[in-house]
């Protein structure tokens, strides 16, 4: 008689343990698809938008500096660029540094 009731007992809780495992596999399953869902949904409804600040921002060539030394020891330069203040203040800063000025 006690092992009938103990098998008894056994077969319920293993009835109840499938009937929870079932559960949390459906409750599982089921939010992975709503998820997935608002993903899809969320990936519809977003647009890429251009700004056309960024588009035309170029940016700024250096000035190029060629530097010459002649036989006496004197120095000279071609300076060669797109921004005309870029230039000028670089062609002060050479006299001030080799002193010609």
């Amino acid at each position: 008689m006690e092992k009938s009731k103990i098998k008894n007992q056994k077969s319920k809780i293993r009835k109840i343990f499938l009937i929870l495992f079932f559960l949390f596999l459906f409750f599982t399953l089921f939010a992975h698809a709503a998820n997935v869902d608002k993903r899809q949904s969320s990936n519809q409804t977003f647009q890429f938008s251009k700004k056309q600040e960024i588009q035309q921002v170029k940016p700024k060539k250096p000035v190029r500096i060629e530097l010459k030394r002649n036989a006496k020891g004197e120095y000279s330069w071609d300076l060669t660029g797109d921004n005309v203040d870029e230039i000028l203040k670089i062609d002060r800063r050479l006299r001030r540094s080799l002193k010609l000025e």
